[in-house]
């Protein structure tokens, strides 16, 4: 005798996912739903939802590392449940943390003996970095001050106008003054004349940028150094650098070995450097390194007995966790310098491929650098039937992300659009990017005219004599708002 057994409403084991009630009606939003729902109606209701985020490997704006190899995906996994500031409990950690810092260091040429270990710290990308460099030399250059009985209330930092926003956040939490050397047309980065310029007894540092976000560019450490040794030597003052190396930390030692930017140059005392960059490793770490203990005042670091053993801490985080770090590691000895400097190459090749392919269109100016970070900015040579902006919206339907964006002030009228070449960005990628562009600048050309028709300004009832005007209209639904635009022939824009 066959026995059988009917299923109840409440047994959700065999139905499909996507038959269960869970997934027929919205999920709470703003609230903590009151029931629990079966992990399986969890996971397919979240998953479904992330499938409409972009493909971070077509993601062409970021910096950050989207792929890693499965081995090192299998550590982080394995480690993704230790909390990094537990060092009592996670020794080896620590250990692989400090084994980074003194490879990093190295890597930077910092003035160590052969038992000297390095001073640094492992942070949550290079924004903590920078904080924690920033409140060194803030701490640094108050103690000074106060030494010698003068005003210590008025920091002030030099940096160019093309600096990250992390700096701005530093200047404006820490009560910092950010004085910016600002950009030109055909010039995006820091002028090292104008910067030394602007220092004064109250600068705690000058901030130099090696590989601009804007167009991937290496500031000049050297010259700025140069300089910055004269004038503290006419001055009597005694203004160090930091070398925010975010993008371009873990490129030059591989790729331009001969530049000096690093801790070859006196004045340079502390560097950053994103793992999750150039370092290979997913998003979530970075690096801080000093030339030596005396930049990095003691009052700054913390020691805490109440997880185990004492143990000194200088972060701004406390709790974080220890995967990255540990990724970090499996990348240094993974690749070793022959493996950076392969990678590092195949990227710069890669760029040049695309540069070459967006030269032979005709149709664009080239804004970055050859010596930089791998990466292409370019602008149209003729923006006057559409815009930087259309091409970025319209290459999103071939599945790239490429970002538009205009320049810092004094250069704010220069649009570019920029593609950063990451590891996993191949030769083939880079040829069907190319095609793509051309197919998006084939479409919009094929979108009717900008310029509609010339009328007088007597249909318009305008004041001004008989002269033409010339009415525009933006050439697709892409940019918004839908001015018209009626242009005098001064070229100067009346909306109406």
């Amino acid at each position: 005798m066959v026995l059988s057994h009917a299923a109840s409403d409440s047994d959700i084991s065999v139905h499909s996912t996507f038959a269960s009630r869970y997934v027929r009606t919205s999920l709470p939003r703003f609230r903590m739903p009151e029931n629990s729902i079966p992990k399986e109606a969890a996971y397919q209701i979240i998953n479904d939802e992330l499938m409409l985020d972009g493909n971070p490997r077509l993601n062409l704006a970021s910096f950050v590392t989207t792929w890693m190899e499965p081995e090192c995906d299998k550590l982080i996994m394995s480690s993704i449940n230790k909390n990094y500031v537990d060092m009592d409990e996670y020794p080896v950690t620590t250990e692989l943390q400090n084994r980074c810092v003194n490879m990093i260091a190295h890597l930077f040429n910092a003035p160590l003996g052969e038992t000297e270990t390095a001073v640094g710290v492992g942070t949550v990308g290079s924004s903590e970095a920078i904080m924690l460099a920033g409140l060194a030399f803030k701490r640094k250059w108050q103690n000074k001050r106060r030494a010698e009985g003068k005003p210590f209330d008025k920091p002030n930092i030099v940096t160019g106008a093309n600096v990250q926003v992390c700096w701005e956040k530093f200047a404006r939490y820490f009560e910092v003054e950010l004085k910016e050397v600002k950009l030109r047309e055909g010039y995006y980065v820091m002028d090292p004349e104008q910067a030394v310029e602007m220092v004064d007894e109250n600068t705690i540092c000058v901030a130099a940028i090696l590989g601009s976000t804007l167009n991937g560019e290496f500031e000049d450490v050297k010259l700025l150094n140069d300089l910055l040794v004269l004038k503290n030597k006419e001055t009597g003052l005694d203004v160090p650098i930091h070398v925010d190396a975010a993008s371009g930390g873990f490129i030059a030692p591989f790729i331009y070995p001969e530049l000096e930017w690093d801790f070859r140059l006196p004045q340079v005392k502390s560097i950053n450097v994103s793992g999750h960059k150039y370092g290979l490793v997913y998003a979530g770490i970075g690096w801080v390194v000093w030339r030596n203990k005396e930049d990095l005042p003691d009052e700054l670091i913390f020691h805490i007995n109440y997880l185990g053993a004492d143990q000194p801490t200088f972060t701004l985080n406390f709790s974080k966790g220890s995967s990255q770090v540990i990724a970090q590691y499996y990348q240094l000895i993974r690749l070793g310098h022959e493996g950076y400097r392969n990678v590092m190459e195949n990227c710069r090749e890669n760029m040049i491929v695309l540069r070459e392919g967006l030269e032979k269109t005709g149709r664009f100016n080239i804004v970055s650098k050859d010596e930089g970070i791998p990466l292409v900015a370019f602008s149209l040579k003729d923006n006057s039937s559409h815009t930087e902006f259309e091409i970025s919206e319209m290459l999103r339907r071939y599945g790239w992300i490429v970002p538009a964006y205009t320049m810092p002030a004094n250069a704010e009228h220069i649009t570019v659009l920029r593609v950063v070449i990451r590891e996993d960005f191949s030769r083939t990628l880079a040829e069907r990017l190319v095609m793509d562009i051309e197919k998006v600048m084939h479409e919009l050309d094929e979108l009717p005219s900008r310029v509609i028709h010339k009328i007088s300004l007597g249909e318009l009832k305008s004041e001004d004599n008989g002269d033409n005007m010339v009415v525009t209209v933006k050439k697709s639904d892409i940019e918004k708002p839908k001015e018209i635009n009626v242009k005098k022939k001064t070229d100067k824009p009346i909306f109406c």
